[in-house]
């Protein structure tokens, strides 16, 4: 299939602006209004997809201004950041003219009519260029939308382009996002740092205003690492809650429970806007459960019993995260909660058993994939390499789990909310060789992947802004018991009324 999209990032600037003319002229004839003149440009941007939602409804702004202004901001950070990997401004044009005729027409609305965002180029989008970081999916356009793509279109939104991830989201090492089609994304909040993986590009772009949202994907912390150091806000569901149809990296067999897919916001209450939209059973992904979803406003939090700690027991965190940890349990004690310095059991023990696990077959998961897609050259950060170990030595890494897992489960009985870090330390420049980096997916530890092997639901948001590296941000982390996604939310919109959360980068 030939993509009838702008390859990779450029669109004619008398095509450009015949769209938007001709959209201008259409909404004038209707009655609309074109923009929102007494806005600086910046302030538009800045705005949560909740607040631009109902603008849009109340024809404050138009989704073609809307649009436009994404686009300008994607051409001035992009040349920096490498974010954004492939975009598709002429059908996202006249999306968002066909948008503003309908709200002009008094139609009914999706939550999210005419709002733009990006995606990750993990995830399929049809008659757009969907790579997944792989060499032999370079000219690779899917015919059908991921699930979690189709219901944010189906919901009004407007698909900007796609956010760049290491090869299968799994290749980008100590260097966070970097593969062989699109090379190395970088951090908005300084020149030549690190902006984590596997969803760096989506934690980037948000964080510098590009995109009002990104879906990330989320294997041992690839959700909650860029939202992060990038400063902003994600949430990797409950197992079961999201489906992953349409990602790159299939679902099912060994690995499937580790696997998540969420929304990365510049504000929380857009996780509380998104979750609804991409939540429930897609009649394909046969790990999705019709749980419903909890409404975070509905969670009394003077209530919570709250469990928390500083370091994992792995890998020690620096004293700045030690102390922004503490800070923001503070924040609970003066709601009067109970808190309480505690972790679950064996942390450690579980890491080591899903690191035998996850390298059990020495790399030929990656193998396979890469020969599944017609890569001859994999991303020097992708694991190929490894001993195979004999079945009855896995089959006991998955029993030490699930024993393990059971333990810390009724450990957590006793709790409703856990605050722990994201990462150890700050936001680190990118080094300049690949190695493998130390809370990457398949090499255990306690602060990301210790989540993923349980399957509860984990969320991040700013709390603090580094002195160790002056400016990059720092994240904290909420963990909840199984399906109260909406405990996890209401924790993260408490700490960013403390905090102020997300700051705009100088870039």
């Amino acid at each position: 299939m030939k993509p009838e999209l702008d390859s990779p990032l450029t669109l004619s600037r008398r095509r450009f602006l015949h769209t938007s003319v001709a959209a201008g002229a259409a909404l004038s004839t209707l009655g609309l209004k074109p923009a929102y003149a007494a806005l600086a440009e910046g302030d538009v941007l800045s705005l949560s997809a909740t607040q631009v939602a109902r603008m849009l409804r109340e024809r404050k702004i138009s989704a073609v201004e809307l649009v436009k202004r994404c686009y300008a901001r994607i051409d001035e950070v992009n040349p920096v950041l490498n974010a954004v990997v492939f975009t598709c401004r002429e059908r996202a044009l006249a999306e968002a003219e066909q948008a503003d005729i309908a709200i002009a027409a008094g139609k009914s609305l999706g939550p999210l009519h005419g709002v733009p965002f990006t995606i990750k180029d993990s995830f399929d989008t049809a008659g757009v260029v969907s790579t997944g970081g792989t060499l032999g999916r370079k000219q690779f356009v899917p015919g059908k939308d991921a699930t979690v793509v189709a219901r944010l279109r189906a919901a009004g939104g407007i698909l900007l382009g796609k956010t760049n991830t290491p090869e299968f989201t799994l290749g980008g090492g100590a260097r966070g996002t970097y593969n062989l089609v699109y090379g190395q994304t970088y951090n908005p909040y300084g020149k030549g740092y690190n902006p984590a993986g596997s969803s760096g590009g989506a934690g980037a772009i948000v964080a510098a205003c590009g995109a009002y949202f990104d879906i990330g994907s989320d294997y041992g912390g690839s959700i909650r690492g860029p939202s992060n150091v990038n400063g902003i806000a994600g949430i990797k569901p409950t197992y079961g809650r999201v489906p992953r149809t349409g990602h790159i990296v299939g679902y099912g067999g060994a690995y499937d429970t580790f696997q998540e897919t969420g929304p990365m916001t510049r504000y929380v209450e857009d996780l509380a806007l998104l979750m609804p939209i991409l939540s429930g059973p897609d009649n394909w992904d046969a790990a999705m459960a019709p749980v419903p979803l909890g409404e975070p406003s509905a969670v009394n939090l003077k209530s919570l019993r709250v469990a928390w700690y500083a370091s994992d027991g792995i890998t020690p965190p620096t004293a700045e995260v030690q102390a922004m940890v503490k800070q923001c349990v503070a924040y609970f004690d003066k709601l009067g909660c109970k808190t309480t310095l505690d972790m679950p059991p064996k942390i450690k023990e579980l890491a080591d058993a899903r690191r035998k696990f996850s390298g059990a077959s020495g790399g030929d998961n990656m193998r396979r994939l890469l020969k599944k897609h017609g890569s001859t050259q994999a991303s020097p950060g992708l694991r190929l390499g490894g001993d195979e170990i004999p079945s009855s030595e896995f089959t006991a890494a998955c029993e030490q789990m699930d024993a393990i897992k059971s333990e810390q489960l009724a450990w957590f009985e006793q709790y409703d909310l856990i605050i722990c870090p994201s990462s150890a330390q700050p936001p680190r420049a990118v080094p300049p060789e690949f190695t493998r980096a130390p809370d990457a997916p398949g090499g255990g530890g306690g602060y990301n992947s210790q989540y993923n092997t349980t399957g509860w639901p984990a969320g991040v948001v700013r709390a603090n802004t580094s002195t160790e590296e002056p400016g990059l941000p720092l994240g904290i982390q909420v963990v909840a018991q199984p399906w109260r996604d909406d405990v996890v939310i209401a924790a993260l919109a408490h700490i960013e009324k403390q905090t102020g959360g997300w700051k705009k980068p100088a870039i």
